[in-house]
C-alpha cells in the first residue's frame, strides 16, 4: 500500500471511531457513564455523580413529567418528581429552570400550544408552591413541535404529553 492510501486508510478509520462513539452517546444508551445526556463521562464537577450538576437532576432527580391526554392536571407520580425537583433547586439556589410545555401531535398546532402552555404552567405553579422562587423560573411552550417520539400510536403520544424542566447554572432564566 503507498503511503497516501496507508493515511488515507488511518484517517477513515479514526473517523469511523469518532462519528461511533458520539453515536452511543446520542443513541439513549443507559450506561450514565457513556454520557448520553450530553455531560462529560460521569465524573467531575458536572458529571452525573455530582449531585449538584445539571445531569444529576436530569438524570436522578428527573427532568420531566407526563400527562395524560387532554390534560394539564398533576398526577400523584408527576407531583412526586416535582416534590424531588423542588428539594433539588431549594439545595442548588444558583440553579434557574425553564419548564417547557409539550403535547402530542393530536389536534391542531393552537390547541397544542394552549396545551403546552398550560402544562408548563402547571409545573411552575407547584414549583412556586414548594417554595421555589419564581424568579428562578421560567415557562415556555413548544406544542406539539418538539416531539421526542414520532409515530402514531399511543405509546409515542403518552412520552409527547409532557413539561420538561431544564436547569442551569447562573444567573437569572
Amino acid at each position: 500500500m503507498n503511503r497516501i492510501a496507508s493515511l488515507g486508510l488511518v484517517a477513515a478509520l479514526a473517523l469511523t471511531a469518532a462519528c461511533s462513539n458520539r453515536a452511543d452517546n446520542l443513541s439513549g444508551s443507559s450506561d450514565l457513564a457513556g454520557d448520553r445526556y450530553g455531560y462529560g463521562s460521569g465524573t467531575g464537577a458536572g458529571g452525573i455523580a455530582n449531585p449538584a450538576s445539571a445531569a444529576y437532576f436530569q438524570a436522578q432527580v428527573g427532568d420531566r413529567v407526563l400527562f395524560p391526554v387532554d390534560q394539564s392536571s398533576l398526577t400523584a407520580e408527576a407531583r412526586g418528581i416535582l416534590d424531588g425537583q423542588a428539594r433539588w433547586l431549594s439545595s442548588n439556589p444558583s440553579f434557574s429552570a425553564v419548564i417547557e410545555g409539550h403535547a402530542d401531535e393530536q389536534g391542531t398546532r393552537e390547541y397544542n400550544l394552549a396545551l403546552g402552555a398550560r402544562r408548563a404552567s402547571a409545573v411552575y405553579d407547584y414549583l412556586v408552591s414548594r417554595g421555589i422562587p419564581s424568579s428562578r423560573l421560567r415557562t415556555v411552550s413548544y406544542g406539539k413541535e418538539r416531539p421526542i417520539e414520532v409515530c402514531s400510536e399511543e405509546s409515542c403520544y403518552a412520552k409527547n404529553r409532557r413539561a420538561v424542566t431544564s436547569v442551569s447554572s447562573g444567573a437569572g432564566v
